[in-house]
C-alpha cells in the first residue's frame, strides 16, 4: 500500500495534476488524491485472500514528441474504458512535462469479479493494438508493432527507475549494471550471456525473413511489388544495430576511458613542454 500511495503521489505530482477515475470523476488537489488512496486502501483491507498480491498494475501510454496531447489523452481514456471499465477501478493522469506526451494509467489489479489481472505478452500486445486503434480513430497514425520487428531489442525502463533518475538518485539496476560492465572494460574481457545470444539470433532470423519477402516480391512482374521489395530491403538496411542496455553502457564507459586517456597524455606533453621552457629560461 505504501508503494501504491507513493506512485499515485508521483503521477499526480502530489496533487498538482488532476486525475480521472473509471467513473469519469476528476480528482483535484491533495484532498482528491487522499480520498483515492484511502478508498483503495480500504478495499485492499477487505481482500483477505492474498495479502502479498499486487494492488495495482501501472501502464504508460506514450507517443512521440509532436503528437497531439489531447488526442493521446482521449485515446487513453477510451482504451481504459474498453479494456478495464467493466471490471476494474483505475485512475489516469497525463504528463506534459516531457517531450513525449504520455498518460500514466494505474489499474487496481483485483477485479469486481474477484480475479486479479495477470497480463501475459499476448495481452500486452493486444493492449498496444487497442490503444493504437483509438489513436487512429482520432487521426493519429499509429501502429502497434513489437519493437523487435523494428530492430529494437532494448526494453523501455520502468517508471520507478525513470522517477529515481529524475530525482538524481542512482537506481540499483543502474549501479549493478555499471559495476558489471566496468569490470569487463577494465579486464579487457567480454562476458557471454545466453539471453544476448538469443536476442542476436532472433534479430538475424527477423532480418532474413524480411529479405525473403523482398526476394519474393522482386520476382513479381508488377512494378508496385518490385518497388515494395526495394523499400523492404531499405528498411532492413536502416534497422538499428542489435544493442542491449549492456552494450550501450559498455560503449559509454569505453568512450569515457578513451577520453581520459587522451586527456592524461596531453597533460604529460604539456608538462614536458613547460619543463623545457623552464630549462631554457634558466639557461
Amino acid at each position: 500500500m505504501a508503494h501504491l500511495k507513493s506512485h499515485l503521489a508521483y503521477i499526480t505530482r502530489n496533487g498538482e495534476l488532476d486525475a480521472e477515475t473509471e467513473q469519469g470523476a476528476t480528482l483535484a488537489g491533495r484532498s482528491g488524491l487522499k480520498d483515492l488512496q484511502q478508498r483503495w486502501e480500504d478495499d485492499a483491507g477487505l481482500d483477505k485472500r492474498r495479502r502479498d498480491g499486487l494492488l495495482s498494475i501501472n501502464i504508460i501510454l506514450s507517443m512521440p514528441a509532436g503528437t497531439d496531447a489531447i488526442a493521446v489523452k482521449d485515446s487513453a481514456r477510451a482504451f481504459a474504458i474498453e479494456t478495464f471499465g467493466d471490471n476494474h477501478d483505475y485512475v489516469f493522469v497525463q504528463h506534459l512535462d516531457d517531450k513525449h506526451p504520455h498518460v500514466h494509467l494505474t489499474v487496481r489489479s483485483l477485479g469486481h469479479d474477484g480475479k486479479r489481472l495477470s497480463p501475459r505478452k499476448a495481452d500486452l500486445q493486444a493492449w498496444r493494438e487497442r490503444f493504437a486503434g483509438e489513436l487512429r480513430l482520432r487521426g493519429i497514425a499509429a501502429e502497434a508493432t513489437p519493437r523487435r520487428t523494428r530492430g529494437r531489442v532494448r526494453k523501455a525502463d520502468r517508471g520507478a527507475v525513470l522517477g529515481l533518475r529524475k530525482r538524481k538518485i542512482t537506481p540499483d539496476v543502474d549501479r549493478l549494471a555499471r559495476k558489471e560492465v566496468l569490470s569487463e572494460v577494465r579486464g579487457g574481457r567480454t562476458a557471454k550471456h545466453p539471453w544476448e545470444e538469443k536476442i542476436e539470433s532472433r534479430q538475424d532470423a527477423i532480418r532474413r525473413r524480411y529479405l525473403d519477402y523482398a526476394a519474393e516480391l522482386q520476382r513479381s512482374g508488377a512494378a508496385a511489388d518490385r518497388e515494395l521489395a526495394r523499400q523492404v530491403r531499405q528498411f532492413v538496411k536502416d534497422m538499428p544495430a542489435v544493442e542491449t542496455r549492456r552494450h550501450t553502457l559498455k560503449s559509454e564507459l569505453s568512450e569515457l576511458a578513451k577520453i581520459r586517456s587522451v586527456g592524461a597524455e596531453q597533460g604529460v606533453v604539456a608538462d614536458r613542454r613547460d619543463d623545457t621552457r623552464g630549462d631554457e629560461r634558466t639557461r
